[in-house]
């Protein structure tokens, strides 16, 4: 609100309640749609006990996808996920290569959405989700809650698929 010598107009007391009450009044921003798409993966990691996935992440707007880099930790993502909450184990090697494919890429697809959640894909062109500790402790009970909820569909997955 500008004059035309460059002076601010000043808004009185009800102009002022007015105008705070239509911006509180005023709805979010709508969620973006995101298309995500597996690029490669997985990848044994030499430096870490993890395997990782690399998706490109795209959004109207955009003129190039983003990267993210996902990381799922063996030892406190996949070991929770099959013997914790699943209770899976045995089988031949092949059923146990396949089985870790398939847990490992549905943790990462689950890492995937959390961090899109949390609008970390908006801020950086590239993104790198490493296993929820350290920083990213505060997502590892999310990640938890999504594996106890999806278990038995994961289950009945495991038996058609694997054979386990």
């Amino acid at each position: 609100m500008r004059r035309r010598n460059g002076c601010v107009r000043i808004l009185t007391r009800a102009q002022r309640g007015s105008y705070s009450k239509a911006v509180a009044d005023k709805p979010p921003p709508p969620a973006h749609q995101y298309d995500v798409t597996l690029s490669t993966g997985p990848f044994r990691e030499p430096d870490a006990e993890a395997i990782s996935y690399d998706f490109y992440v795209n959004r109207k707007g955009w003129l190039i996808p983003r990267a993210m880099r996902v990381f799922v930790d063996i030892k406190g993502e996949l070991d929770l996920f099959q013997h914790q909450i699943l209770d899976v184990s045995g089988g031949s090697p092949g059923q146990q290569l396949k089985l870790m494919q398939m847990l490992t890429r549905k943790i990462a697809d689950q890492k995937v959405r959390i961090v899109l959640e949390e609008n970390r894909i908006e801020k950086a062109t590239e993104v790198l989700v490493k296993g929820f500790t350290g920083n990213d402790w505060y997502l590892a009970p999310k990640l938890e809650t999504w594996m106890r909820a999806v278990k038995d569909q994961v289950r009945e997955e495991i038996k058609t698929q694997v054979g386990l």
